[in-house]
């Protein structure tokens, strides 16, 4: 199942705070941001509708389900309810969907919760981004109206052979007043006699899917009876969703055969003599049309150089038009045994399209043309140059046919070829996605077991700024694995690594680097205090207190220099083993942070069980903070709560300077953010 990166406006009609913090806590520790609010009664309900628009309800114990919906529904609001079930059986089922709702979830079934919330937010998301399509749909069609009425060519719409449009210079070419005369009418009935016979065909042979003819001369008639001589063009086209063809009148070339050598200039890039860009993505959008409703074996190659910057020195830039042609030459020569549209998509990047190559047929033509360049030596002036290649393919299919998905694919492929040393191949299938997905993560799996046994981790910090100036160096703690493959972000192993049970080993690897750390920095004379994240599994683990008091002992280290941090919603979750890991940190003089704070339904509330030093607000606040006073509000308003419970308030994430401002103003204590200081390497732990 995939996550969403948007954060999730929930509404919980629940009597108790337990309840509904524990649903919020059930969603985010699966990785879904929710911004929660609590209706503990229909009024409440009523109030919280009328001050915003949630994504969802989740209809629990607090108000009737029917009243739900019903408020829910009031006012064409699209929000979807979800009805939290005691039990899950048949009937209840069964009577959550009579009473209006779209899905129900248990509340002890915290896997079948997230699917349905993350289903229904993703099918929310899906009928927002239609109705804005079709806003702009609309909005395209009125402007296309708009030019069509505008246009000086006599254009029309036929379908079935029948006038469904037409503008007002088809109107006066043929001499009727208004289109009225016309809609419903025979385009047979505009075609001069001599040609009727022929059109006819023409019509058949469009009937049955055949393409028609790009020009067409022929003559036609007036209203009036006259006649005159007139080149139809043809495109498909659709009105009101109905497939028809639009045909424009162009007036007759004195010179038929220049027209034609006009027509095709206009399609090619004159440095190379392939087909330009234009041309290019106009073919790129048939076939990706062509795809979408099943055609196999279409396919895009993309081909870039390498090196070719590297050459420009040598051989000047008057000479680049040279090269370039040249290598447009070579592209074609090893092309002549397939159909295809080559073209010129970017400076020094060819593009290769084909209606008819088979994935395999199409790495084998790939790893032909890399050969091709590799081995090819250009004489340019007095300067030989060797060029390798990059060359990335998508086969184009129903699921990903959208041309700027498919040229996105391929371009970041190329991009990827090329950090890895270029002179390579690269076929994307999306068929094949998944299948590949699933042998990355093992290998991912297996990494993160290797580097757990055999310490393959590094450490970076991250300063945390003081902004009332306290004394001492304040730093964040963050891992990352390192190993002969490369460097891996703790975002991408640490879900692998949770998966596997490995988090509590991977913790201690962390706190005993980081204690190592704080020593060397106190004997250098440097009051130091890191921050270290800490997982749900280590916090519940009884032998992880004594063990980090040996570690500090051993390492003669006082406790006030380590803060343990865990994210909100797992400590709601683990509340009884959050409140004796905390009660034992207290005793070993360490600090506690509740990270990703503020955004449950009543989070203030849990510092009657856990009492935290330092709070960090929730990221999802920090988006778009000088412009959202919404945001503003909330932090002021958070700041003064806290500080009212003694606790020390951080905001991460900072990004800009006119967020600092704001949050200096709002009373924060301390922020961080990659605006302020990257995160920098301070130790290996291999």
């Amino acid at each position: 199942m995939s996550k969403t990166t948007d954060v999730i406006k929930l509404l919980l009609a629940e009597n108790s705070v337990e309840d509904a913090e524990r649903l919020t806590s059930i969603l985010r520790n699966a990785g879904i941001a929710v911004r929660a609010t609590q209706a503990r009664d229909a009024d409440e309900l009523e109030a919280q509708l009328q001050a915003q628009t949630p994504d969802l309800i989740l209809a629990g114990s607090a108000v009737e389900l029917g009243e739900v919906v019903a408020a829910a529904n009031r006012g064409g609001k699209d929000i979807a309810v979800v009805a939290i079930l005691e039990n899950i059986s048949g009937e209840t089922v069964t009577e959550a969907f009579r009473g209006g709702v779209v899905a129900a979830a248990a509340r002890d079934f915290g896997d079948l919760l997230v699917a349905v919330i993350q289903r229904e937010f993703d099918n929310l998301h899906q009928r927002r981004s239609v109705r804005r399509l079709e806003a702009s749909l609309a909005e395209s069609e009125r402007r296309c109206d708009s030019l069509l009425e505008s246009a000086r060519d006599p254009i029309a719409y036929v379908h079935e052979g029948a006038h469904v449009r037409a503008n007002q210079a088809w109107l006066e070419a043929f001499g009727y007043a208004n289109f009225e005369e016309l809609q419903g009418a025979s385009i047979l009935d505009l075609i001069a006699p001599e040609a009727t016979n022929d059109f006819k065909t023409l019509l058949k042979d469009l009937s049955r899917g055949e393409k028609p003819p790009a020009n067409l001369p022929i003559k036609v008639r007036r209203a009036d009876g006259g006649t005159f001589d007139t080149v139809m063009e043809f495109a498909p086209a659709s009105v009101a969703g109905e497939p028809c063809q639009q045909i424009v009148l162009r007036q007759p070339q004195a010179n038929p055969e220049l027209a034609r050598q006009i027509d095709t200039l206009r399609t090619k890039d004159l440095i190379t003599d392939l087909y330009n860009r234009q041309h290019g993505l106009a073919e790129l959008e048939r076939m990706v049309a062509a795809a979408a409703t099943g055609a196999p074996n279409q396919i895009l190659l993309l081909l870039e150089a390498d090196n070719f910057r590297a050459h420009l020195d040598e051989i000047g830039l008057g000479n680049t038009d040279l090269l370039l042609g040249d290598m447009a030459n070579l592209l074609r020569r090893n092309l002549e045994s397939v159909e295809h549209v080559a073209f010129r998509f970017g400076d020094q990047t060819f593009g290769v399209l084909s209606s008819a190559l088979p994935i395999g047929a199409a790495t084998e033509l790939a790893q032909k043309l890399c050969s091709a360049f590799a081995e090819h030596d250009f004489d340019i002036g007095k300067q030989n140059v060797s060029l390798f290649v990059s060359i990335s393919g998508v086969l184009i299919g129903e699921k990903n046919a959208n041309v700027q998905a498919v040229l996105n694919q391929a371009g970041a492929d190329l991009r990827e070829l090329q950090q890895r040393g270029g002179n390579q191949v690269t076929i994307h299938d999306p068929g094949l996605r998944d299948a590949a997905m699933l042998a990355e993560a093992q290998q991912l799996r297996e990494r993160v077991e290797q580097a757990v046994k055999h310490n393959r981790f590094s450490l970076y910090s991250q300063p945390i700024i003081n902004l009332h100036g306290v004394e001492g160096e304040f730093y964040e703690i963050l891992a990352r694995l390192v190993d002969d493959k490369g460097e891996v972000m703790p975002s991408v192993f640490l879900p692998v690594a949770e998966d596997a049970g490995l988090m509590p080993t991977i913790d201690r690897i962390v706190i005993a680097s980081a204690i190592t750390t704080l020593a060397e920095r106190e004997k250098a004379g440097r009051h130091t205090t890191f921050f270290v994240k800490l997982t749900a599994p280590s916090m519940a683990d009884e032998t992880l207190l004594p063990w980090i008091a040996q570690q500090l002992k051993n390492a003669r280290v006082r406790g006030d220099a380590l803060v343990f941090e865990v994210p909100e919603s797992k400590v709601v979750t683990q509340l009884k083993a959050a409140r004796t890991f905390v009660n034992g940190l207290s005793q070993l003089h360490c600090g506690f942070a509740l990270e990703q704070f503020g955004a449950g339904v009543n989070s203030f509330q849990l510092l009657k069980h856990i009492d935290a030093n330092y709070l960090k607000i929730d990221r999802s606040y920090m988006q778009d903070l000088p412009k959202d006073k919404e945001h503003q509000e909330f932090i002021r308003q958070f700041c003064h709560q806290a500080h009212q419970a003694g606790k020390i308030v951080i905001a991460e994430q900072v990004e800009n300077a006119a967020s600092m401002s704001i949050l200096f103003t709002c009373g924060v204590n301390f922020v961080q953010g990659n605006y302020l200081n990257e995160p920098e390497k301070i130790l290996s732990a291999a």
